[in-house]
C-alpha cells in the first residue's frame, strides 16, 4: 500500500489519497488538513515587565548585589607565640598562654572551624603583643641598670 500526498491547488488544503490496490478493504478518503505555513513576518512585541503576575501594584524594581569576599585563612601566630614563650618565660606566663591559644587556633583551623580559629588567633595575638611589650620594657630596664 502506498501513501501519497497531493496538493489540490489551494494553499490551505492538502488531500490525503491512498492507492487503490486494496480498494476492497479500504476506501479512499479525502480529509482537509490545514497547511502549516509560518507567516512571512511576525512583529516583535516589546512589553515592559510588570512584576510577578497575580500581585497588585505597579512595576517592581529588584536589584541584586553580589559581594565577593575573599577570606584568607585565620592566622595562628604560632612562631611569635613560641618566641614570646622562650624569651619572656622567666618573667611572666603570657608567652605560655599565647602559645596555648596559638595551638588551639591551629587545631580549629585544621578541623574546619574558621570562626573559632580566628577568635583563638586574635586572643593569641593580643597575648603576644602584651608579652612582647613587657619583654621590651624589661629588656630596656635591664640595659639601663647595667650601664
Amino acid at each position: 500500500m502506498t501513501d501519497m500526498f497531493r496538493d489540490t491547488g489551494t494553499e490551505d488544503r492538502v488531500a490525503f489519497e491512498e492507492s487503490e490496490e486494496r480498494d476492497d478493504e479500504l476506501q479512499t478518503e479525502l480529509r482537509p488538513v490545514t497547511a502549516m505555513k509560518p507567516p512571512a513576518y511576525v512583529p516583535v512585541q516589546v512589553r515592559a515587565y510588570d512584576g510577578p503576575s497575580g500581585q497588585p501594584g505597579g512595576s517592581v524594581l529588584v536589584q541584586h548585589t553580589t559581594v565577593n569576599v575573599i577570606t584568607e585563612p585565620p592566622k595562628d601566630h604560632f612562631i611569635w607565640s613560641l618566641l614570646c614563650f622562650l624569651y619572656s618565660h622567666p618573667w611572666c606566663c603570657l608567652g605560655l598562654a599565647a602559645l596555648i591559644y596559638s595551638i588551639k587556633a591551629r587545631d580549629r583551623k585544621v578541623a574546619g572551624d574558621l570562626e573559632g580559629a580566628r577568635r583563638h588567633g586574635l586572643t593569641a595575638r593580643g597575648l603576644n603583643i602584651a608579652a612582647t611589650f613587657l619583654f621590651a620594657i624589661g629588656f630596656v630596664i635591664v640595659i639601663i641598670r647595667v650601664l
